[in-house]
């Protein structure tokens, strides 16, 4: 069965594709020298270092408001926004769960940003804890 046009993820532009690309490459040194077992904050900082090596803009604990019909009403952040164009929500759970998922698609949907990378750096591999996450427009 095929999926309809109208509800397959497009792809993004090339720029935030090469930032995705960087920032898994910046992500998988991390764990490399690393490893899992840390704290999310460790995993929220180490990444910051290796990026900030790369030249790869981000800014860290991004501020997003939210908003309810028209009305302030509150503010989320998001751990890593790549670029202006990438959301970077890093995890250090014992495995990634669908809520997760749903916290990067609601700050996709709040920034207006098409792609976003879920990463579970307590992985054996963290390969297998990299979910790519795109917004249908």
């Amino acid at each position: 069965m095929t999926e309809p046009k109208g509800n397959k993820p497009t792809e993004p532009d090339p720029v935030t594709d090469r930032l995705a690309h960087e920032t898994i490459g910046a992500a998988i040194e991390v764990h490399r020298i690393m490893g899992p077992g840390f704290l999310e904050s460790v995993y929220e900082e180490a990444p910051c270092v290796e990026m900030q090596r790369r030249g790869i803009p981000f800014v860290r604990q991004h501020p997003v408001a939210m908003e309810y019909k028209g009305h302030a009403v509150g503010e989320a952040r998001v751990d890593l926004m790549v670029g202006s164009s990438l959301i970077v929500e890093l995890k250090a759970a014992d495995a990634l769960a669908p809520v997760h998922t749903a916290q990067v698609i609601s700050y996709l949907k709040a920034t207006g940003c098409r792609l976003g990378l879920l990463i579970n750096f307590n992985e054996v591999l963290v390969k297998d804890g990299i979910r790519r996450i795109v917004l249908s427009p």
